[in-house]
């Protein structure tokens, strides 16, 4: 199976914070909130929720298309990807924006918060799909009339699409969270972003089973629900990592694995397993593309047991 992956392709500036977002918060304050939190750390690392998902399904040895907007400061970025086996060759580059960049904050309870700024990211909605020949294309966290666009193009063309509207749910409203969600083949969402579907939709559970043919929702440590209409919910626990590090970008992860695993022929809960081991990589480490794999069939027979180990093997080294 051939997977397009758009979206962000950005810098991440993260910062640790030797405390408690909680314990600075006033609640009856909130209204008039002017924080100040000290970081005792800075770490400069390459991200972006496109480009971390290509990245991460390049490390499993699968060669996806990367479609997104980056701008001239971005070529050893592009040649990273490229080495780790990304076809970049749908990334355009602007001649008058930076590259994006996200910037955030981590306490120790493993709470963020974060800003970003577009940039180049500004110029995805120009990049059209008609020229892209795949049998799936994930659109993610993007410019919002590129995310608009590239699905809408799915639906023209036939071509099954994943939803993965994350981040952005926080600035959509509700008709443009439906235009997203609306006929997918898969839907991603943490169990946050979950409630802010149904919330700005008006949608229920049952509804949203209807509009999309899987359900993937992600519970931190918890694991991962994978819903379908008329079928069990297939519940899938973590793999336990060696340290926590830093938490940022193991949602995309998470979705990489998945993907990935799909176009291997492997079942739901084996994609969400993958995932899940991947997840745990970032984790362990600062920055969401820092990560190698070492070991990964050993964790996952540990994690998820021989059954599940030999039917990944064929796919792994």
């Amino acid at each position: 199976m051939r997977i397009a992956v758009t979206g962000s392709i950005a810098t991440d500036h993260l910062m640790t914070f030797a405390g408690l977002f909680s314990e600075q918060l006033l609640p009856d304050q909130l209204a008039n909130l002017s924080v100040v939190f000290l970081a005792d750390s800075l770490e400069v690392r390459k991200g972006g929720t496109g480009a971390n998902i290509a990245f991460g399904m390049g490390s499993l040895g699968y060669r996806p298309q990367l479609i997104g907007s980056v701008g001239k400061d971005a070529g050893d970025y592009v040649q990273q990807l490229q080495d780790v086996g990304v076809d970049t060759s749908g990334v355009r580059v602007s001649t008058a924006l930076s590259s994006p960049r996200f910037t955030v904050v981590t306490d120790q309870a493993q709470n963020q918060i974060g800003s970003f700024y577009p940039g180049a990211m500004a110029e995805a909605a120009d990049i059209s799909l008609d020229d892209v020949d795949v049998d799936l294309v994930l659109v993610s966290p993007n410019d919002p009339g590129a995310m608009l666009r590239h699905t809408s193009e799915c639906r023209a063309r036939g071509i099954a699409f994943a939803a993965d509207p994350s981040q952005t749910l926080t600035f959509l409203d509700g008709d443009a969270i439906k235009q997203l969600v609306e006929g997918a083949a898969y839907l991603f969402t943490n169990e946050y972003e979950a409630g802010l579907v149904a919330e700005k939709t008006g949608w229920s559970d049952a509804e949203i089973l209807d509009l999309v043919q899987v359900r993937v929702t992600t519970h931190g440590a918890k694991g991962s629900v994978i819903s379908r209409k008329g079928f069990e919910d297939i519940r899938v626990g973590i793999a336990e990592a060696n340290v926590v590090v830093d938490p940022t970008g193991t949602g995309d992860a998470f979705r990489a694995g998945f993907l990935t695993a799909t176009s291997w022929g492997l079942g739901l809960e084996r994609a969400a397993q993958v995932g899940s081991l991947l997840a745990t990589h970032v984790v362990e480490t600062v920055g969401p593309q820092d990560y190698v794999l070492t070991d990964f069939l050993t964790r996952f027979e540990k994690a998820f047991g021989p059954a599940a180990a030999a039917e990944v093997s064929p796919f792994t080294t």
